[in-house]
């Protein structure tokens, strides 16, 4: 399958995403900041980047900007994952760089179907 690269510093979280992705298939890289996110972005190139957006170091929408302003990684589709359910906090996540929005808590169906959307593959 693909190679997905989880930023994301809640452990309960990051232990629900990573064990589902990998029952599915995929390699996961996990990052728990965002700078480290950024450097294991450039470092691992995964096919998708799932980005928590209030991180610590650097947040989530800076550790966004950061990546899609690299040409060799500006094609890496981010879904950002987000407490932020308000009104224009798509819209911001959007105009950070990410190429989707999930709100937490996260419903894994439809994030798995936005995957795959960005993946090419079934369920």
């Amino acid at each position: 399958m693909a190679k997905i690269l989880v930023v994301e510093d809640n452990e309960m979280n990051l232990d629900m995403l990573s064990r589902r992705l990998e029952r599915r298939g995929h390699e996961i890289v996990i990052a728990t900041d965002g700078a480290q996110g950024v450097d294991l972005a450039q470092r691992e190139r995964p096919a998708l980047i799932l980005m928590d957006m209030s991180l610590p170091v650097l947040d989530g929408w800076q550790a966004t900007r950061q990546i899609k302003a690299n040409p060799d990684l500006k094609h890496i589709p981010i879904i950002a994952l987000t407490a932020h359910a308000i009104a224009g906090d798509r819209e911001k996540c959007l105009a950070a760089g990410c190429d989707e929005y999930e709100s937490k808590p996260i419903k894994f169906p439809q994030l798995m179907e936005k995957i795959q959307m960005f993946l090419g593959t079934e369920a």
